[in-house]
């Protein structure tokens, strides 16, 4: 999914810094704390500053529980805001506290709160260089919803002030963040190269080095800053979340799930942070470990975004009515800024899927048109968190094709033998080619449908497999999906190879002419004469193109 893995790199890019507070009798518990959350592990952080509130219950305790929880994976608005009101009771004058409420508003989409927090660092008479820090962190922890000319002010201010000791390396962190939300990259790194020298965890500034490379697609140097992060703190949890986006990037899908478990083993069991792994997976379109992971923890995170990757999970098993419910639920209690084109996307699919069994014909029409003018939104917006015209091909010709309606199909031992090994094995291609190829002879084409989707998430740049696809779907009758996949093996045979392919070329490209010839003359004109210059001996094609140049 295109928007969670943006989502996903932006937060490592932005994520708390390793901050050493000297007037602080229990510092090293405080950077303690810091260092958790920097290391994505929110639930250690959360004890760590709990236990602190427990033997000294201080206005700046709260603050530090509090934006515990704006700082994780998904920010849980209503503790936060708990745990600063705590802070506020016991220090009315705390500007700690009030900058983290009023980060609660700008992060719910409030703007106003930008003017509330330049208030409060006024109320402050800039004197302390944490509080300017603190209002300047406020100002870009949200990607929609900031202000990075004015955390750029603050920032400066603070490193100014705090330059007469020693300038703390997330000051430049966040003076760097500041610059990428202004999309100012060089200034951007040169605040990550002042924070380098600083830092006591390099890995931390390598791995925000190598996500502002990926933010401005430059891979190489990207790959070469994430592989000095695990080189100089191979437990650095965030490093490996980066990796993950760098492989998903290139469709290197079994990496990107080994770093996941990576992942996973050196954050901690927080809640939130397993819910971001579950995105992770989705977005690696590993469906089994997300759903296990989400089924997990759904009942322990209140964030509504649960409700959306649900539906997605229902949606990708054909149960389009429960995938409605959840978008519902998700649609309903999120704030309207949360809500992304590729989620209109969805249900704009999930409606295309309840129209296919709609009985009644005026509300299978409307179902229908939702279908088109919300998909057509995902489109619009360039948005490729699915495919979506493969999507609503697939829905057309009978429906998703999940693991249920392949095992309700034809099987035999050599089959349930192949399924297990696959089962012990999600990356052997091996056993995956030979699965869809028995698929194929037991003339269970959900099966083959499935298994050969599965070797091309693998293996993307493998072209036999989209061909495959394409004759699946044709033999299970739906020809829409199958002019789609067999676009998709033309578009991806590599010229060196095409003279190899020429056989299966010609008939890819007399499919597509076929199943156009009454709907689009002109396509069908073009692709026959392309499957006889491949070859001019293939004798449908020549009676085809005899057919339509009458």
């Amino acid at each position: 999914m295109k928007d969670i893995m943006i989502m996903n790199v932006k937060k490592i890019a932005f994520g708390a810094a390793v901050v050493f507070f000297a007037n602080f009798a229990s510092a090293q518990t405080v950077q303690d704390g810091i260092n958790s959350i920097d290391s994505d592990k929110f639930a250690q952080a959360k004890t760590n500053f709990t236990d602190m509130i427990a033997k000294a219950p201080t206005a700046e305790n709260y603050f530090y529980l509090g934006n515990t929880f704006l700082r994780q994976g998904e920010p849980d608005f209503a503790k936060a805001t708990e745990s600063f009101n705590k802070g506020l009771a016991l220090d009315t004058k705390s500007y700690l506290n009030k900058i983290g409420l009023a980060a609660v508003k700008l992060g719910k989409g409030d703007k106003g709160a930008i003017a509330e927090i330049q208030k409060i660092v006024t109320d402050s008479r800039e004197k302390d260089a944490e509080v300017m820090f603190r209002a300047a962190e406020a100002l870009t922890l949200f990607e929609k919803n900031n202000s990075p000319d004015l955390a750029i002010q603050f920032l400066n201010k603070a490193i100014e002030r705090a330059a007469k000791k020693e300038v703390p390396a997330h000051y430049y962190y966040t003076l760097g963040d500041a610059y990428r939300l202004k999309k100012i990259p060089g200034d951007a790194m040169s605040a990550y190269d002042k924070a380098l020298p600083l830092a006591k965890n390099k890995a931390s500034v390598y791995t925000r080095i190598g996500t502002l490379w990926m933010a401005a697609q430059q891979w190489k140097q990207a790959k070469e800053s994430i592989d000095k992060a695990i080189a100089t703190d191979a437990t650095y949890a965030p490093a490996y979340k980066a990796l993950a986006a760098y492989d998903i990037k290139y469709q290197e899908n079994a990496k990107a799930t080994q770093d996941l478990i990576n992942y996973t083993k050196y954050a901690d069991e927080d809640p939130y942070t397993q819910l971001e792994i579950a995105k992770l997976y989705f977005t690696n379109e590993d469906y089994a470990n997300s759903k296990m992971i989400l089924d997990k923890i759904f009942d322990k995170v209140d964030d509504p975004i649960k409700f959306k990757l649900r539906a997605y999970q229902l949606y990708a098993d054909g149960k389009y009515a429960e995938a409605k419910q959840s978008m519902d639920s998700f649609v309903s209690q999120a704030e309207k800024s949360r809500v992304q084109p590729a989620d209109q996307g969805l249900q704009g699919l999930i409606a295309a899927g309840l129209a296919k069994d709609e009985k009644d014909a005026a509300k299978k029409t409307a179902l229908m048109t939702e279908a088109q003018q919300k998909v057509a939104i995902a489109k619009g917006a360039k948005d490729e968190t699915l495919k979506w015209d493969m999507e609503l091909a697939k829905i057309a010709g009978g429906g998703a094709v999940s693991q249920g309606s392949a095992d309700i199909g034809p099987t035999n031992p050599t089959i349930e033998g192949l399924k297990q090994k696959v089962a012990a094995n999600a990356q052997d291609t091996d056993s995956l080619f030979k699965l869809a190829t028995a698929y194929q002879d037991a003339k269970n084409w959900n099966g083959a449908i499935l298994t050969w989707q599965k070797m091309s998430t693998l293996l993307p740049d493998w072209a036999p497999a989209y061909y495959s696809q394409g004759y699946s779907y044709q033999q299970a009758g739906n020809n829409d999906a199958a002019k789609i996949a067999y676009e998709k093996f033309i578009s991806t045979v590599k010229p060196a190879d095409k003279e190899a392919n020429k056989q299966t070329l010609a008939y890819a490209y007399f499919a597509v002419a076929y199943m156009n010839k009454d709907s689009d003359l002109a396509k069908a004109k073009d692709y026959v004469a392309k499957s006889l210059q491949l070859d001019p001996t293939y004798q449908d094609a020549v009676k085809l193109n005899g057919e339509i140049n009458k």
